[in-house]
Order: structure tokens, then sequence, then C-alpha cells
């Protein structure tokens, strides 16, 4: 009993800390039975390539933010739902090694650690965490996710038209393909269910045709069954377009010559995954 009441108490103290490091801006963290499992700093995959982020991980979502001044204190906070993840083990690439893909319904992105055991760790207490959550809630994983953004400068060219890129002639995403594409090729708008039930986003020319389509079917097959779906997420909010993620990355202090020192041990606090 008293082992009970220490871990409950400490386990609470370190959840509080890592929701006061993402300041006034941080959603609630503390819930009945959620336990914080390990942290630590990855390599994430943005547009303009791997930049630094802090993770959290708990044994039924997964918390991660950008890093302020490489300190202990955090923004930007998302929070993604355990069962909403699928973690797929990838070669070491070029510019990235020990990196994995975390795919989730409204964005995918890939990741590296420091090391090929952290990424084993990560990889296997995330899969084990999942296994656990949707044993005891009696679910299924997703099974729809969001197909990863090709970074920036991957191509020199729209990756539908091929015009050149310029100064003028800037880069977009195609939020249904995540090719890189120009303005031209990307002024269509449309709804994708598994990133957002109702919000219009860019799309290329060939995705928005593919996506009228599906929702001519969709709605044909409604109307002769007579059932309608709604459609629900876990996480926190919509990813922004292209040009509002450039100007916020901009202002991060991510000096390509520092990312060595961002790197931290993955620090795993519970390894029996249970309650004493």
């Amino acid at each position: 009993m008293k082992d009970q009441l220490t871990f409950d108490q400490e386990n609470r103290e370190r959840i509080n800390a890592v929701e006061n490091s993402f300041g006034p801006s941080s959603k609630p963290l503390w819930q009945l039975d959620r336990v914080l499992i390990g942290e630590g700093r990855l390599m994430k995959q943005s547009r303009r390539g791997p930049q630094p982020k802090v993770f959290f991980l708990f044994n039924d979502v997964l918390v991660y933010g950008s890093i302020i001044l490489h300190g202990r204190w955090y923004k930007k906070q998302k929070i993604i739902a355990l069962g909403d993840i699928q973690v797929e083990d990838l070669e070491d690439g070029t510019k990235m090694r020990n990196q994995w893909l975390i795919r989730t319904p409204r964005k995918s992105f890939y990741v590296s650690a420091a090391s090929y055991d952290e990424k084993r760790a990560w990889m296997e207490h995330i899969d084990d965490c999942q296994s656990r959550l949707l044993q005891r809630v009696g679910c299924r994983p997703t099974s729809t996710f969001a197909m990863t953004w090709i970074p920036d400068n991957a191509s020199a060219i729209c990756m539908r038209c091929s015009n050149k890129f310029t100064v003028t002639q800037r880069r977009h995403h195609c939020r249904k393909c995540g090719f890189v594409v120009c303005g031209a090729c990307s002024k269509k708008r449309a709804v994708i269910e598994h990133i957002h039930p109702t919000k219009q986003l860019r799309v290329c020319n060939t995705c928005h045709s593919g996506l009228l389509t599906m929702e001519t079917e969709t709605q044909e097959i409604s109307r002769l069954s007579g059932n309608s779906t709604e459609h629900a997420s876990d996480e926190d909010e919509v990813e922004g377009s292209s040009e509002e993620e450039y100007r916020q990355e901009q202002m991060e202090d991510h000096n390509p010559s520092t990312w060595t020192d961002s790197w931290s041990t993955y620090v795993y606090l519970k390894p029996e995954h249970a309650r004493p």
C-alpha cells in the first residue's frame, strides 16, 4: 500500500512537471491511471530538414514539442493518442540514422534517435503501451494514416507539372499525397476526414480529382444505405499551412552546429509498465 501511494505521488509530480514545462499554453496532462513511461529528445524530420524535439511517452498518449533554447522549456505541444499511432522501422538514411516512421491520422513523420538501442527502446515501448491500451479498452488500432511530407530540398521542381521552383514560384505541400508542388498545381481545397472532419485543406489537382470521385461514391453508398458516419480525432490540432510552418521554424533556434548537443538519453521511468 505504501509503495502504491509513493508511486502515485511520484508519477503525478512527473506528469505535472511535464505539463508545466510547456508553459501556460499547455493542455492538461494529468488523468487518473495515466503513467509517464519515458522521455527523451529525438530528431524529427520537418519540411526544412531534421529538427530536435522533446518526446514524452505515457501509457495512453505520446506528447512532443519544440525545444526552447535547448533547455527544459518547450512549446507547440502536440498530443497523440497511442491508439492512433503506427510505428514502422526504417533503414538508416544519408542524413538520419537510427530512424523510424510514426504514422498518425493527421500527420506522419520520421524521427531518429542518438543510438540504435534508444531507437529500439522507443519503438518497443510504444508498441507495448499501445497493445496494453487497446487490450484494456477493447478496440482496434487506427488503420487510416496521413502521408509523410516530402522535404522541401528533395525536389527542385514541382512534382506535378515539373516547373522549377524560384523565389516567386514557392513550394507547397499537398495534404493528401505529401508531394512538393507549386501554387498553380495546389489551388484546390478539400476535406480530408482523417486529418480534419470539416476543414478545407490544400491539395494538388490530381488528389482533388480523386477525392471528388471518392466523395461522390461515398454519398451514393450513404444514400442507398441510409447511414451516416461521424468522424473524430484525438490529436490536438490540424497542422498549419506550409507557409505558416516555415515562418514558425525560421523563428526557432535550430542551428545545425548545435544538433549534436540536443540529444538526451532516453529515460525509461517505469520498466514494468505497471503500478506496484
